[in-house]
């Protein structure tokens, strides 16, 4: 192929170390002079480059882009925007190519969710029928950890270390007020249809008694009566009860408990509120004083904090779609591969596209005990390597520095303008 520019894109909720993946993909290019000209970033993600609203990665100095390895959000802006299928709006899709054409854009790196992977599925297999074939190479990333195939996913260890780390902290916090106040502390966290962030939380308890006492996961159908009887016996047992819950726990109708009746640009119901709801059912039944937080962005923008072995796999992967895209390996996710986890080892593998798409990766039922309230010591061995290490961001007067780029745009090259 001869020498194109290429184009990457933040897709759905960022995370962590995101950028450390935008880092990555950005400084492999740059290796690769003779093949990639430039990098441009969509501006709020793929809207970029549908608007045209491109960045010039180009006129970031290597200092800035070195910089994004240990800075959260999304560097160049990210969204919730999922392309129709071809039937439904072709009119996007001629856009995209137009825009492509236009900057010389042979190469599409899509970083996020399964949303994402199948707008890179369908870029792939579009653009090839529309004339004007791009390599396109999906760079994986989900706090949710819910990509089928990869062991696990860049953003995800973070997350849980920072839950984990959170609900220890406020467990000891309860523990010292429980005799006269706070009997019970409910943490709620992300994870619509899997819990593995809640599960995160259990590594926190490490011996008997220790908390959160109980998890509530999206896998396990939220039973009232079990739960309450389960609060109950802690609280005898060791005077205090601290929860941890994800929000997209279900009743056994399958009804999240949290569903507020709007849906997010991806046709997702937006959930939040599940830690209250928890609460007061336990304020009204047992007579019980308590205290709950959300995690929200909290948990996923939390770079002071990051896993060491999450930082480095996010930039694996990110460097090795470069590789990828340079071997003409089109409609492709590199993977992370577990080799072992004791001791912890793992490298870079490569799936197919249309295997990842659409798909969601569950907690294995064996991973939860069977009450359903906690994790197992299998699920443990999973996830105590995702957390290992420290990776903390340089500091200044007590607090983290991070990176702004100047996110310099690309001059429009299109007569039309194109409305989202």
């Amino acid at each position: 192929m001869a020498k194109m520019n290429a184009f990457y894109a933040q897709s759905g909720g960022v995370t962590a170390v995101i950028n450390t993946s935008a880092c990555a993909v950005i400084e492999t290019a740059r290796k690769h002079k003779d093949k990639i000209g430039k990098v441009y970033a969509g501006r709020d993600g793929i809207i970029g480059a549908l608007t045209e609203d491109l960045i010039d990665t180009s006129k970031e100095p290597a200092s800035n882009i070195a910089g994004l390895r240990h800075t959260p959000g999304g560097a160049f802006g990210s969204c919730r925007y999922k392309l129709k299928s071809l039937e439904e709006d072709r009119a996007q899709y001629e856009r995209l190519i137009e825009v492509f054409k236009a900057h010389n854009i042979g190469y599409f790196f899509y970083n996020g969710g399964g949303d994402s992977a199948d707008t890179c599925l369908k870029v792939s297999q579009l653009s090839e029928q529309m004339g004007y074939p791009i390599v396109c190479v999906h760079v994986p990333k989900t706090v949710d950890n819910d990509l089928p195939i990869t062991d696990c996913c860049p953003g995800f260890g973070s997350v849980a270390k920072y839950v984990a780390t959170s609900i220890r902290e406020a467990g000891y916090d309860v523990a010292s007020m429980a005799k006269t106040s706070t009997r019970v502390f409910v943490l709620e966290v992300m994870g619509r249809h899997a819990g593995w962030i809640t599960a995160a939380c259990g590594l926190a308890s490490e011996k008997e008694g220790e908390p959160p006492h109980i998890l509530l996961f999206p896998e396990i159908a939220f039973d009232e009566d079990k739960f309450l009887a389960r609060v109950e016996e802690t609280i005898k047992r060791h005077g205090y009860c601290v929860i941890g819950v994800s929000e997209g726990l279900r009743n056994k109708e399958g009804k999240f408990l949290s569903e507020q009746g709007l849906r997010d640009a991806f046709g997702h119901a937006q959930l939040g509120g599940v830690a209250p709801l928890i609460a007061n059912l336990l304020r009204e039944r047992l007579k019980l004083k308590y205290h709950w937080a959300v995690a929200d962005y909290l948990q996923r923008a939390a770079r002071h904090i990051a896993s060491k072995t999450d930082v480095a796999q996010a930039y694996a992967v990110g460097k090795a779609a470069v590789e990828l895209a340079l071997k003409g390996k089109n409609a492709v996710m590199p993977t992370i591969v577990r080799k072992s986890s004791r001791p912890y080892k793992w490298t870079i593998g490569v799936a197919d596209l249309k295997d990842v798409a659409n798909r969601e990766k569950m907690m294995p039922r064996d991973y939860i005990t069977e009450d359903g309230f906690h994790i197992t010591a299998k699920c443990r061995t999973y996830l105590q390597p995702l957390i290992q290490g420290e990776d903390y961001p340089p500091y200044k007067n007590g607090l983290p520095v991070y990176t702004r780029l100047k996110n310099v745009a690309v001059p429009k090259k299109l007569k039309t303008e194109f409305k989202i």
